[in-house]
C-alpha cells in the first residue's frame, strides 16, 4: 500500500474525514491528503498511502474547479453553509454585465481568505476565531487565477452563474464569489463547489468510496504509482551503482547540469521510482543529494 488515490470527495465530509475512511477501507493508518476541501465542496481529493505520504509536498501545485455563484445573497461564510448577512433580489442583473466584470479576477489578484477559514492569524484557525465571534483583520495575499469562463446562467431574482476556474495554490474560490459580488454591488457567495483538477488528477478518473469498496472487496484495487503523480518532475536515471550509493545517502557528483530543474525524480536504469533529489554545488561541481528515499536499491 504505497502510492495515491484520486479520491471524488463526497458532499458533507471533511478531508480529515475522507482520510479517516480511507484508513478503514484499505487498512492502513498512514494515509494524508494533498489539499484541503471545504465539506460542502465534492471532487478531487489527492490521497497519500504509506510513504507517497512523504511525496505530497512534491506533487503539483494547480486546480481547477466548476463553481456556482449566487448574485444578490451575502452569507458570513461566503457560501450557503452560512449565515445570510444580506439578501436582496436583482431580477434585473444580466448575464453580460456579470462577465463583463470577470476579467478583473483573472492573473495574479489579491486576495483576502474567507473568515471562516484555515488560514492562521495570530496563531489561531480563522474559523475558530470566527466561531469564538472575535473580529480579526484578515491580511490580504497574492494568489494567480489562469483561467475563467462562463458556462451556464439562471436568471431569476437570484441568479445563478457557473464558472470553470483555473487557479493557483492558496486561492479561495468563495472569495472570488464574494468579491463577484460586490463589485457588481449586488452581492455574492457560493452556492456550489466542484474540484475537477488537483495535482495533476482529474474528476473523470476519480473513484468514489462505493468504487474503492467494490475494487477491495473484488481485489482489484490498485493505488496509482508515484512517478506517474510526479511526472511533472525533472527526470534523472541512474545506473544501478549510483542509484544503490544515491538511496544509501550518498552524494553523486553530475557531470553537467544542462536545463534540469530540481527537485529531480530519480529512477532506476529500469525506469523503478527511487525517490526525490536535489541538487547542490560542492567543490565547483554539481551533485544530486536524496531527499527522499522512496525504493531503496539492495
Amino acid at each position: 500500500m504505497e502510492g495515491f488515490l484520486n479520491l471524488n470527495k463526497p458532499p458533507g465530509m471533511t478531508s480529515h474525514d475522507c482520510v479517516s475512511r480511507v484508513r478503514r477501507l484499505l487498512r492502513t493508518k498512514r494515509v494524508g491528503h494533498g489539499g484541503t476541501l471545504d465539506p460542502a465542496a465534492t471532487g478531487v481529493l489527492p490521497i497519500a498511502v504509506g510513504k507517497a505520504t512523504r511525496l505530497l509536498q512534491y506533487l503539483r501545485q494547480d486546480k481547477a474547479y466548476q463553481a456556482t455563484v449566487r448574485l444578490g445573497v451575502t452569507t458570513t461564510t461566503d457560501d450557503l453553509e452560512g449565515e445570510t448577512i444580506a439578501s436582496a433580489a436583482v431580477p434585473q442583473l444580466t448575464r453580460e454585465q456579470v462577465a463583463a466584470q470577470l476579467p478583473q479576477f483573472l492573473g495574479k489578484i489579491s486576495q483576502i481568505p474567507p473568515a471562516y477559514s484555515a488560514i492562521q492569524v495570530q496563531g489561531k484557525r480563522l474559523y475558530d476565531l470566527a466561531r469564538a465571534g472575535e473580529t480579526v483583520e484578515v491580511p490580504s495575499r497574492i494568489v494567480e487565477v489562469h483561467h475563467i469562463k462562463v458556462l451556464d446562467w439562471r436568471e431569476g431574482d437570484f441568479p445563478e452563474i457557473d464558472l470553470a476556474i483555473a487557479c493557483g495554490p492558496g486561492t479561495y474560490i468563495r472569495a472570488i464569489a464574494r468579491d463577484l459580488g460586490a463589485v457588481l454591488g449586488t452581492g455574492g457567495t457560493l452556492a456550489h463547489l466542484t474540484r475537477t483538477e488537483s495535482c495533476g488528477l482529474y474528476l473523470k478518473q476519480s473513484l468514489t468510496f462505493e468504487d474503492i469498496e467494490t475494487q477491495t472487496t473484488q481485489g482489484t484495487f490498485q493505488l496509482i504509482p508515484p512517478d506517474r503523480v510526479l511526472a511533472h518532475l525533472s527526470q534523472m536515471l541512474l545506473n544501478s551503482t549510483d542509484g544503490r550509493r544515491w538511496c544509501q545517502g550518498q552524494r553523486i557528483s553530475l557531470s553537467e547540469l544542462g536545463e534540469i530543474v530540481p527537485p529531480l525524480r530519480i529512477c532506476g536504469e529500469d525506469g523503478t521510482f527511487l525517490g526525490i533529489s536535489e541538487i547542490e554545488a560542492s567543490d565547483g561541481d554539481w551533485v544530486l543529494v536524496p531527499k527522499m528515499v522512496f525504493e531503496p536499491v539492495s
